[in-house]
């Protein structure tokens, strides 16, 4: 369910919730856009006061120019809890929003319940920047339609792209392809390239779930298995397959291990199984 634009201060954002449970927050990625929740917004609302919401500068939320940080869209999400009197949530963030989701349990641990990190990193190694620069060149150089073709071959599996076509051949607009401006979106990528908790992520006590994929090209298998290592006490499940896209691609399944992890009836298998 939309609700109107809820003010944090500089900016506004769009929001959506779903359900009269116990809060959960969903997190997107470098995209920003709640949409990538869609195919687990009415399972998940089944058991959850689901919240969802497009980051500052993406999708319907304000087009806000300016320095972009982790660190600055995780406070985002702390003040986007107190404005809908949100004092503690469950967290499920994939990709940059898992990113988010490791500031969040470093610095207001209060906050949350649990901690699930989906196709994350804790920080960058040569082959993650080299790929990001070479994002931003095509952006920069080349236009979004191609940028936005270049982020789904490297975040979907090619059986999958094989059964969307769609995916790839669309002209699309701008507009229809959620695309910020070129300012917007750059500054996006210069703070995913600039995330790196590795030397902190230890000090994370929120009980945490890990989940990566074997065949991710953007954030591989082995930046998943070292965050688990990193976080005294985190699971970890990797799926053979799926891509970078996983959420998308595998959506019951992911489902499923995220709320056997949440310790909902019915979803009781071990989900690092």
């Amino acid at each position: 369910m939309s609700m109107p634009l809820v003010s944090i201060g500089d900016c506004e954002l769009q929001v959506w919730s779903e359900g009269n449970g116990p809060p959960l927050l969903l997190v997107a990625g470098l995209g920003g856009r709640g949409a990538f929740w869609d195919p687990h917004i009415q399972e998940l609302a089944r058991h959850f006061r689901v919240v969802t919401h497009d980051q500052r500068g993406t999708g319907d939320s304000s087009r806000w120019v300016g320095r972009y940080s982790v660190s600055r869209l995780a406070d985002d999400v702390l003040q986007l809890m107190d404005a809908l009197e949100i004092a503690r949530a469950d967290f499920v963030g994939h990709s940059t929003g898992g990113a988010i989701g490791q500031h969040i349990a470093l610095h207001a641990p209060d906050r949350l319940r649990s901690l699930v990190l989906s196709g994350t990193w804790c920080g960058p190694d040569s082959t993650f920047l080299r790929t990001f620069e070479l994002r931003r060149k095509v952006l920069e150089d080349c236009g979004a339609r191609e940028y936005y073709a270049l982020g789904a071959l490297l975040a979907f599996p090619p059986a999958w792209i094989a059964r969307h076509p769609e995916i790839l051949g669309r002209k699309l607009s701008d507009t229809e392809l959620g695309y910020p401006g070129l300012e917007i979106e750059a500054a996006r990528l210069e703070a995913v390239m600039q995330h790196d908790l590795r030397d902190r992520v230890g000090g994370i006590t929120t009980p945490t779930f890990v989940l990566g994929a074997g065949d991710d090209q953007l954030t591989p298998e082995h930046f998943q298995r070292e965050l688990a290592e990193r976080v005294g006490g985190a699971r970890l499940h990797v799926f053979a397959k799926g891509g970078h896209f996983f959420p998308r691609t595998r959506p019951d399944e992911f489902c499923d291990r995220v709320l056997s992890f949440l310790g909902v009836p019915g979803h009781d298998a071990d989900p690092t199984g």
